[in-house]
């Protein structure tokens, strides 16, 4: 489960990218999240994933 504070989540997602996942796909295949909402609760924060970087920048 992520937690609902978007910079907290901001924070997870970044560290799971770096440490456990090779893409935001898979990051939310196994977590069981709907890519397009993370993306939109960050982009509210103005950060964007850059797969590049497999971050939120």
């Amino acid at each position: 489960m992520l937690p609902k504070d978007p910079v907290i989540l901001l924070s997870v997602v970044n560290t799971k990218l770096r440490d456990e996942y090779e893409s935001l796909a898979d990051l939310c295949a196994s977590l069981d999240v709907e890519e397009a909402h993370l993306c939109e609760t960050l982009a509210a924060l103005d950060y964007r994933y850059d797969p590049a970087r497999n971050q939120f920048v």
